[in-house]
């Protein structure tokens, strides 16, 4: 949860510092006092809203999976909002891209403003009647793994028959291709170590001719050895070195015989060519045997792949048939299950005075790894994209109130922006006392213009306009009380609105 909130030089705030216990937070105030200045600001530090602050910092308690997005986690995780020339974010003083932020933040983050539907998934409502059925049936959950497990199977399988498929369509092509690499690789019939010991050789006659003539003048040496030996000889020096210098020599030119040159230049070097071709496209001669061993095996897969094809065929037949029988005893546990989801929703949209939902269970035709189930839900027969947005968030506040029943958990923070616009005191009430609910699990904003839900704060925060500044200020009892009553009665604050603020407070 958020424990602490610092603002500066958001429009009309020039600062706002709040400190946040658990529950329920309520902002309330003067139209154009800042609420929706200051409730925007404290959005946008997880970039789930547009600010025009300067800088906004939050202080979470919250366990995090920063992890995955480069972040180091600390006990105290703090988000910071900072605008100069460009808008930067920063968890824990390490900067995170919008786009990453928005995707952190909307896994714990609830923002129930904007006209949209996404609460309703078909996946949520699944899990929660699935969570309904292993309340009293705990077999169910071994029931949905093997269920998985086989869908995952399957899945595979279908893969691979698809994959199947698609080389049946250009088998002829893909053989082709595979037979010519064979034959090509195959006609040149390369060795390994071979390709070097040609260029070797290719660069000994390349120098021939040289060769030849420099050893051919070099032999004359050995005419003058016998001098040589003479001439030490009659100097009283050991001539041993000189002989062993000679003999060395020696035979170093017997081993200059060049007859292994004596061969067929353009063969070795149409030799070279070919292999040169197969170093260049396969980057070794290596690489090329290798590619050789895999297109016969590639060739043998495609003249074996009708029967892989039938093989696949049964195997799937076999898959599909117990993904059914699965699926069909999921399909008729959610069945059990669906009045009494429905009746759980009901329950608090007749608390928010809304109309009845009704949930529909329909089996599609394709499994997917959820099942073979879509639920429809629809306000008094009306589609959801035809529902108000207050009418739309109050279906999301009581969908969300379900989820926390059915599952005893929650976690995370909502944010309200006023919820109880355009409501009655009774209808204000009702969304109180679910909201008090929800606390239990979340940590609840909402700006509020009533004080039948303004009441029922842990937090209240009074926004107030004075000049062109705005100021915030929470509020203790006898200032709620107050508060409370103008809300009621307006800026002169009568005894009988004082009395009726002061009794929503003891309630």
């Amino acid at each position: 949860m958020i424990n602490r909130i610092l603002m500066k030089d958001n429009l009309s705030f020039t600062k706002a510092e709040l400190e946040i216990s658990k529950g329920l937070t309520v902002f309330t105030g003067l139209s154009g006092a800042g609420k929706s200045v200051l409730f925007k600001g404290i959005l946008s530090a997880f970039a789930l809203a547009e600010s025009e602050a300067k800088f906004v910092e939050l202080e979470l308690d919250d366990e995090l999976n920063l992890e995955e997005y480069g972040i180091e986690s600390e006990e105290n995780n703090v988000f910071k909002f900072l605008k100069e020339k460009n808008t930067k974010y920063f968890i824990n003083n390490q900067s995170i891209a919008k786009k990453s932020l928005q995707n952190l933040s909307k896994s714990f983050v609830k923002y129930l403003s904007a006209k949209e539907s996404n609460e309703f998934s078909n996946e949520k409502f699944l899990a929660l009647l699935d969570a309904l059925e292993c309340d009293k049936n705990p077999k169910f959950a071994k029931l949905k793994d093997n269920f998985i497990k086989e869908f995952e199977c399957f899945s595979a399988a279908k893969m691979e028959l698809e994959k199947i498929i698609d080389e049946e369509k250009k088998i002829e092509e893909l053989k082709e291709l595979a037979q010519n690499q064979i034959e090509k690789i195959s006609s040149i019939n390369p060795k390994i170590g071979e390709y070097e010991e040609l260029l070797s050789l290719k660069k000994k006659l390349s120098k021939k001719d040289k060769l030849e003539e420099a050893w051919a003048k070099a032999s004359g040496i050995f005419e003058f050895e016998q001098a040589v030996v003479n001439a030490l000889n009659l100097s009283e020096v050991d001539g041993e070195f000189f002989s062993e210098c000679m003999n060395e020599l020696r035979v170093i030119a017997e081993n200059q015989s060049l007859e292994e040159l004596e061969c067929d230049i353009e063969a070795i070097l149409d030799r070279i060519e070919n292999l040169s071709f197969l170093v260049k496209r396969y980057e070794s001669i290596e690489n090329a045997l290798e590619v050789l061993e895999n297109k016969k095996k590639e060739l043998e897969h495609y003249e074996n792949l009708s029967f892989e094809k039938k093989d696949l065929e049964k195997k799937l037949g076999i898959l599909e048939k117990n993904l059914k029988e699965y699926a069909n005893s999921i399909t008729l546990a959610r069945k059990n299950n669906l009045k009494k989801l429905q009746n759980y929703l009901n329950e608090y949209l007749k608390n928010l005075y809304m109309k009845e939902a009704n949930l529909e269970l329909i089996e599609c035709d394709k499994i997917s790894i959820l099942g073979q189930d879509e639920i429809k839900l629809s306000i008094n027969e009306a589609q959801l994209k035809n529902l108000s947005s207050g009418e739309l968030n109050r279906l999301r506040l009581a969908f969300i109130a379900t989820e926390c029943k059915i599952l005893n958990s929650g976690k995370g923070i909502i944010f309200l922006d006023e919820i109880d616009a355009n409501l009655s005191g009774k209808e204000a009430m009702s969304i109180a006392k679910v909201l008090n609910e929800l606390a239990l699990f979340y940590q609840i904003f909402a700006i509020s213009h009533l004080p039948q839900l303004s009441s029922a704060a842990n937090n209240h925060f009074l926004i107030e306009k004075k000049g062109k500044e705005s100021f915030v200020k929470k509020l203790q009892t006898q200032e709620r009380a107050y508060e409370l009553a103008r809300m009621v009665s307006g800026e002169v604050v009568s005894d009988e609105a004082l009395e009726f603020a002061k009794a929503l407070l003891k309630n």
